[in-house]
Order: structure tokens, then sequence, then C-alpha cells
């Protein structure tokens, strides 16, 4: 082993115990709660080097594996286009650029085969000279302004998810002088582009307010709204139309919406309908012939969602009319307003579909996905427009943009994915469904080479997240493909918690139903093992939510696991739903239950992985991450676990790593294009060394 660090560090305890509803709970390592402290940040430092130590051997791995990654990324890439009215939008990365150029030229001069340089397109943003020197760059917001002259646009260089706001003229290429220090996600411009509506998240980094900054004005932002309720975030959004603004509040469960007139932005919003707890509803500006009228999206008396129709004018809940009635195996997920046609994002069987109306209702065609992958929109701004981008692709399937007529559905390609040396008909993505104890069908995609069996002798990855409702679509990444060159199955396992399986897919894996997304886990890996996959040698990876899931599973089945991957891990689940200072954490409450009641207390504790910690032998080799600069999982919750999981089994305590990050870098892993390619190789490095590649 090479490097000083060969011994995992020994962290100190120093039982504290908290007592809740007459239970006892004992955490020797609360202090690490102090991430600035001297002996936690010694800890921290501690735990990369014996990560860095422990791993040293597979540098010639990773680096084979970055090679091969790097092989199938094209010198110069080019992004899809994306209209609007005076321009046409594309990214450029050439050889070696981690981010790139936003770029942009005049649409009479678009070619039906997309994008190449020219020596007048026009730089928007050069996404390499924004991040300096950090290591890490994440844009917030980049909004182009109605005129096409401005540019509102957001930076994070740390991870941190505190992004300073900044405009940007683009007739000249010079920022303005206007700058805000802290905004967060969301914004919409003014109709006549000469003030923006931006969120601003608080010290727990909920975003509670949305301001109004007008372009000069050194007299500080309008207050446009404030959600006092920390159960609530909020979220601003433009319409297709241009013409109004949508303020969005919401809970895990409630969501409330207030319009503000695009073309008066210094109007005072007004609510389309107050809020109710169950009540969720998302409108969009939809004017048709003869009436300015919103959609209602919304699971009013409908579990799955329906879509209504309600007056501009007067749009609360007693103007709702039916439009598109709900269908109980129809998830509606969104729906994107046209000029003269609708286009709704829908789930059926598990799978993606979009589907296009007049803007009565009426179908006039459905768009599916590939073999077990997905369809979604792309980007289409333009309100009046005959044909819509859409995306087409799966996990062995790179990505094909096309041109669809919303009259007739005819499709022409418009881009597609540049992968080198990749050979689509080698590999194959297929869906298949595993019960679970309680009988349910679990969907779980499978993706292979064609040559690698499905006989029960091939290695396996399983991917999981399970939580919030979330989807994780099947998009082409060029880093699993070099996995799948290793003959090893990825089996992304669909359970519950997540929105797979519609509304009711989310309900019966949250609160009180959160053993299920476990279970469902585990069941699918004991079925597939043995019969598809080898038995013996099943690696299990995800993230955040996921990662909390594979901290469970751990606990719950440990010899299912050959390996698991724990990235930036809930982990700590009761302790952090206990502190409402702790950041987004009155938002989860509806999510995982708020243990301050004695009924959530109790099924929370029974899953927390640091108050369960399994016991000692028979445990698979564990990998976890984290980041000082994460703003959603604190770094103390994989430190803690990792240090009680050391303690509580001496022996196995060396295959326990923690590879933390200590300096700019976010929640989910690198953003460079090439740096997050040598996070993916390192990370499948040790997954197949640990498979036994």
């Amino acid at each position: 082993m090479a490097g000083q660090q060969t011994a995992p560090p020994s962290a100190r305890r120093a039982e504290t115990t908290y007592t809740q509803h007459g239970i006892e709970r004992l955490d020797p390592y609360s202090w690490m709660h102090d991430v600035g402290s001297e002996e936690s940040q010694a800890n921290l430092r501690a735990e990369r080097a014996f990560y860095d130590a422990a791993t040293a051997h597979l540098g010639p791995l990773a680096q084979g594996l970055t090679k091969a990654m790097s092989a199938r990324i094209p010198p110069t890439e080019v992004s899809v286009t994306r209209d609007r009215c005076a321009f046409v939008y594309y990214t450029i990365r050439r050889e070696g650029s981690d981010y790139g150029e936003i770029r942009r030229f005049r649409r009479t001069i678009a070619t039906e085969t997309g994008p190449t340089e020219r020596s007048d397109d026009e730089i928007v943003l050069d996404l390499e000279q924004l991040r300096g020197e950090s290591a890490h760059l994440e844009l917030g917001v980049c909004e182009v302004s109605p005129n096409e002259q401005l540019l509102a646009y957001s930076v994070d260089v740390t991870g941190d998810e505190v992004y300073e706001l900044r405009f940007r003229d683009l007739r000249t290429g010079d920022d303005l002088p206007d700058r805000i220090p802290r905004s967060y996600y969301s914004a919409a411009w003014s109709s006549d582009s000469g003030s923006l509506f931006y969120t601003v998240h608080d010290e727990a980094y909920r975003p509670f307010e949305v301001r109004r900054h007008v372009l000069g004005d050194t007299n500080g932002d309008d207050l446009v709204f404030r959600e006092d309720d920390v159960k609530y975030d909020v979220e601003v959004r433009g319409c297709r139309s241009g013409r109004l603004v949508v303020v969005h509040t919401a809970n895990r469960d409630t969501s409330e919406e207030w319009l503000v007139d695009a073309e008066h932005p210094d109007e005072a919003p007004r609510c389309v309908e107050p809020r109710r707890s169950g009540l969720e509803y998302y409108v969009e500006h939809a004017p048709s012939p003869g009436e300015d009228r919103l959609t209602v999206l919304t699971n009013d008396d409908a579990i799955e969602y329906q879509v209504m129709v309600t007056p501009t004018a007067a749009p609360g809940h007693e103007n709702w009319r039916p439009l598109v009635p709900e269908d109980p195996s129809v998830r509606i997920e969104r729906v994107d307003a046209f000029a003269e046609h609708l286009v709704l994002s829908v789930r059926t069987g598990g799978l993606p579909q979009l589907i296009v109306t007049d803007v009565d209702g009426a179908v006039l065609h459905r768009l599916d996905p590939p073999a077990a992958g997905s369809v979604q929109l792309g980007d289409n701004d333009l309100w009046e427009t005959p044909s819509i981008v859409v995306e087409r692709q799966s996990f062995s399937e790179p990505a094909i943009w096309y041109d669809v007529d919303l009259a007739t559905g005819a499709a022409t390609e418009r881009h597609r994915a540049d992968v080198p040396g990749y050979d689509r008909a080698a590999y194959v993505s297929e869906r298949i469904e595993v019960p679970a104890r309680d009988g349910v069908p679990i969907p779980v995609t499978l993706v292979r080479r064609t040559d690698t069996p499905l006989d029960g002798t091939a290695p396996c990855l399983m991917y999981g997240y399970g939580a919030y409702e979330a989807i994780f679509e099947a998009e082409f990444d060029v880093p699993l493909s070099v996995l799948l060159d290793q003959g090893v199955v990825y089996a992304h396992a669909h359970i519950r918690g997540g929105g797979e399986g519609g509304r009711r897919w989310w309900l019966d894996g949250r609160l009180e139903h959160k053993h299920h997304t476990f279970d469902d886990y585990v069941d699918v890996a004991e079925s597939i093992g043995g019969r598809l996959v080898d038995g013996d040698r099943i690696a299990s990876r995800g993230l955040s939510a996921g990662g909390l899931l594979q901290a469970a599973v751990f606990s719950r089945a440990p010899r299912v696991w050959r390996a698991v991957v724990a990235e930036v891990p809930f982990v700590d689940v009761v302790t952090t739903m206990l502190d409402p200072t702790i950041p987004l954490t009155p938002n989860e409450w509806d999510e995982w239950g708020d243990p301050r009641r004695a009924e959530d207390f109790a099924w929370m504790l029974a899953y927390s992985p640091y108050d369960n910690i399994p016991p000692a032998g028979g445990r698979p080799d564990l990998l976890v991450t984290g980041a000082l600069h994460d703003a959603r999982v604190m770094v103390w919750e994989p430190a803690k676990w990792s240090a009680a999981l050391r303690a509580s089994d001496p022996e196995w305590a060396p295959r326990c790593l923690f590879r933390v990050d200590l300096g700019e870098g976010a929640h989910a892993g690198p953003t460079g294009r090439f740096a997050r390619l040598t996070y993916e190789a390192e990370i499948y490095a040790w997954v197949l060394d640990r498979l036994g590649h």
C-alpha cells in the first residue's frame, strides 16, 4: 500500500446522549458537526490521506478507464442548437476544454445540419474564463432577455450553491456593473427586458424570496414575494408566451402559485388559488382563440393528475374546467403550451411518453422512447412555432434530437451526440420486472454488451435512488459505456419512493412506507443474483438520498453485496431532521417525517443508518464520499457514519474508505467534462477491483 497513512483514521469518541420520546440515542461523534474546528479538519484530512493510500494501487486501472472514456469524447463537441427569435444558441467545447463556450449566430444563417463554427459567431459566455483558477464551475441561471440584448447568469465556483448573479450586455460582450452576491437557481425576465425576477435562499439554503432587479437601479431590489413557512420552497419562472411570470411555492405535497404581469412587472402578484393541504397545481399561460386562459396541471381529485383550464383574469378554483381527465394508469407530469398546441409529458407503464394535443386537449399524436429509454422535450423557447425539438436516448443509445411537426408528428433529425468509437449495435437495454416481497412488481432496467451473458455468471453494478418522486431517466453516459466494456451488467432498480410508477409509486415509498424503498432494492438484488448475474459479485451505488439507500441496505442485508458505493449519503436521518437550522431540513419533513412526532420518530429511527450499525462480520467493502462545501448533505454525516462503522468492526475497518473533497466541489461531484470522467474512472476502478476485475 502506497503513501504514509496505511491504517484508517481512528476518530475520538465522546459520547453525547440525545433523548427523544423517552428513547436514548448515543452519538459518539457529534463533535464532527463543528466542521471548521481543527480536530474535524484534521480528521477529514486523515480520511483523505487514507483513501489516497488505500487506492493508490488502482491508479493504472483508473488511468486506463479515463483514457477509454476520453476516447469516446469528440475533439470538438458541439451541442444541439437552441432557437430564439433573432439568434440560435449552442455550446462548443474544444479539445481539452472542460466547460467550453456558449455561442450564438443569427437565425438567417442557420443550417439544417446544425452549427459549425463561423468567424462571425458571437461568444455569449466563455465558461473556461469564468471559472478562473477554481476547479469547480456551476451556472445557476443562464437567461437571455426577450430582446436578446442581455444575459442574466449566476456563478458558483466553490460548490456551496451560493450564486453571484451577473448581467452581460450581449451587444458588447461586457458585464454590467449590476451584481447580486447571493441568489438561487430560478429567474425570469420582464417583457421589456428591463428587469429580472430572481430567487434568494436564506442561511438554511431555503429559497424563500422572489426579488426584482431593475437594470441600472442602485437603490435596492424590490421584494416581490416572501414565503414565511419554513416547509415551503419558492421558485420563479417565465411563461413561454412571454406575458406572465409565475411564482411557485411548495412543500412536498402542497403548492400555490402567484401571477405577475410580465408587461407590468412592478404590479403586485396575485394568487391563483390559495394553498390547501394536499392540493398541488402548476399553471401555464395558454391563451386560445377567444380566451386568455391558463392550463392547470393538478392532483385535485386526481391522484395521477389531470389538466384543467381557467381564465387568466379570474383563475381561482371555482373557474377550473376539465380539459384532459385523469387516467389512473398515466401520470401527467408536465404541460407545455405553444400558440396552437399543448405537449403533455406523461409516464405510462413506467416509461415516459410525449402527447401532443390541440388547444382543446384532443390528442393528435404520441411520441415514444427507444427500448427501455427516454423521450423528452428539448429546449423550446418559441411560442409561435410549427415544430418542437424532442430528445430520445437510452443507457445504450446516444441522444438524438428531432424536429417534430406539431400538426403531423413527422420527425426530422436535427442533431445527434457524437460518440467516437462507440458501436450502438454492441449494447442492449431492456426492461424486466422483479416481484417485491409483498408481490408488487418492481421495474428494472438492465444494460450490457450483447456479448455479456445474462446467465448468472457476469458481475453486476446496481443503482438506485427511490425518493422525492424523482426519476432518473435513461440517459446515455460515456463512463457507463466503458464500464459495460469490462463485462459488467448495469441494473437500475426503479424502486418505490421514486416517480417511475406515478404518484402512487412515490406515496408507497415515503414517510411510514419508506421501508418499501429498501426492501424493493434488496429484493431486486436477490432475484437477479444467481439467475441473471453472479450473486457473489453484485456492487451497489447511489448518491444523496440514493446514498441513504446504499447505507440502509448495507446494514439491512450486508451479505447481498460484494461492494457498496454510498456517495454523499444522508445517513444521520434523525439527528438532521431534528435540527431545523441545518440546510433544507424543514422542507424535508414531508418526505422523511418529522421526528418531533413520536410516530415519525419511530419509523425514522428504525432505518437511520447511523443509528443502525450492523453487527460485525460479513460486511461488504464500502466506499463513502463527501464534500466539504456540500450544502445538501453536511460532510459530517458520512464522516460520522464511517467512523462509527470502523469502530464497531476493527477487523473490517480498513475496507471502509471515505473519499472526501476538501477543496472546491459540489454535492453531485465534479462539474467539468474531463474532471467528471476522471472521477467516474476512479469510482469504477474501485468497483471493478472489488468485483475481481
